[in-house]
């Protein structure tokens, strides 16, 4: 039996695997990614590391190899890699929890579609902890096409303590995703 494949079509991957890390510090990653990410440990020898937070066997993996040299400032490269929490309680009660470990975020912001925090790690590897701030991708998208967006497409800076203490009063939860209503 022959079978025919078509060049034109793209296929889509069905889920977004790892993400892999060179590091000179590997002990000082790992801890780091489990006190942000409360990921565990896969796997670990002396040079390399897989760890997770959920079903996947591993979600990051960090290897430690000789003669890495740092990157220039200003180089070409990625920029950051984000996850998404479930509500903005997940997301305050993160920020809290890091906060009080010492670790806190380097840039918040809210880009309209996301209420983002963004953290460094200690290679300076950024990484965005977010929530959606809209029920539907379609409302999403939505906005993303509105004139709002396209004036102001990376969006409002915002004060996390002031985010934290209107969440813990109470304030209603639609007035705090919000663009602009915890700015800086």
């Amino acid at each position: 039996m022959s079978r025919s494949l078509d060049l034109s079509l793209v296929i889509s991957p069905t889920k977004f695997a790892h993400i892999v890390f060179r590091t000179k510090q590997l002990k000082v990653m790992v801890n780091w990614y489990a006190r942000v990410l409360g990921t565990k440990s896969a796997y670990e020898n002396d040079f390399a590391a897989f760890v997770t937070y959920d079903d996947e066997h591993h979600r990051l993996a960090f290897l430690q190899l000789p003669d890495l040299v740092e990157a220039p400032p200003q180089s070409i490269g990625l920029e950051h890699f984000a996850y998404t929490f479930e509500s903005l309680g997940d997301l305050m009660q993160t920020y809290k929890r890091l906060k009080s470990e010492g670790i806190s975020p380097a840039w918040t912001i809210n880009h309209g579609p996301t209420t983002s925090l963004y953290y460094d790690d200690p290679d300076g590897n950024r990484v965005e902890l977010q929530i959606d701030n809209f029920k539907s991708a379609a409302e999403a998208q939505a906005f993303m096409d509105s004139e709002t967006f396209n004036k102001n497409p990376i969006g409002v800076e915002f004060d996390p303590e002031k985010l934290l203490a209107r969440y813990e009063q109470g304030d209603p939860l639609e007035e705090l995703i919000k663009q602009g209503s915890v700015s800086k």
